[in-house]
């Protein structure tokens, strides 16, 4: 089976932070937890590749150069970043998946849909979505029934992207949840009590993964980057 692989270890409270969270996840999975010195390199598939961030203002996630963002934008396999503040809790009770439902990424919502199974908690699948283009110019406003069509649209795109994960895993419970935000906006709204969040890595994705950016310098749990 596709180990877990560890990409930064070390005494730093990332590294140990990372470490913990990597050793949890390769028992979950009943797989082994490797800590090659290149994991770009090591040969063959990962499970998961975990690394730890730091949320310091000198040091932002994700930063040009830097082994998580190198990382993010290279890798074939999902990485897990770990920040240094990460809090533990029986009370984050769910995955966090953000999802375009116009263009779903199946990458992603399987990886969620797993990890939610393994950890036995609940997928709260997040979609964000917009007005049409120049709704915001109509002199007398938005008419609420449009709104609610708009918004009732977008709720079936979400439905749909989701049913076949929900016949596949039926017993991981799910909440649907339309967001009139930007995906940055959806996700720190939604992912205060996530054990995991879970973005997209597409070429149509990119506002998903500045969303992880954000999220990255206020989280207190692992956010997965998935390549499509």
């Amino acid at each position: 089976m596709e180990p877990v692989i560890l990409a930064r270890s070390g005494t730093s409270t990332p590294g140990r932070a990372a470490a913990d969270w990597a050793a949890r996840e390769a028992e979950m999975r009943g797989v082994v937890l490797r800590m090659p010195h290149d994991p770009l390199r090591e040969p063959g598939r990962a499970s998961v590749i975990v690394c730890g961030v730091s949320g310091d203002d000198d040091a932002p996630p994700l930063r040009s150069g830097s082994l998580s963002a190198t990382l993010v934008r290279a890798a074939h396999d999902p990485v897990v970043l770990v920040p240094d503040r990460l809090a533990t809790s029986r009370h984050r009770t769910g995955v966090t998946l953000g999802v375009d439902a116009r263009e779903p990424s199946d990458a992603a919502l399987g990886f969620a849909f797993e990890s939610a199974r393994l950890r036995g908690i609940r997928l709260h699948a997040v979609h964000a979505w917009a007005l049409p283009a120049g709704a915001a110019y109509r002199p007398f406003g938005v008419p609420e029934g449009d709104r609610a069509t708009w918004e009732d649209h977008e709720v079936q795109l979400l439905g749909d992207a989701l049913c076949p994960w929900r016949e596949k895993f039926p017993d991981v419970p799910v909440l649907q949840d339309v967001r009139l935000f930007s995906p940055t906006e959806a996700l720190l709204h939604c992912s205060e009590r996530a054990a995991l969040v879970v973005v997209p890595r597409a070429p149509g994705a990119t506002a998903w993964q500045e969303a992880a950016r954000a999220l990255l310098r206020r989280a207190t749990c692992a956010v997965a980057v998935v390549p499509s």
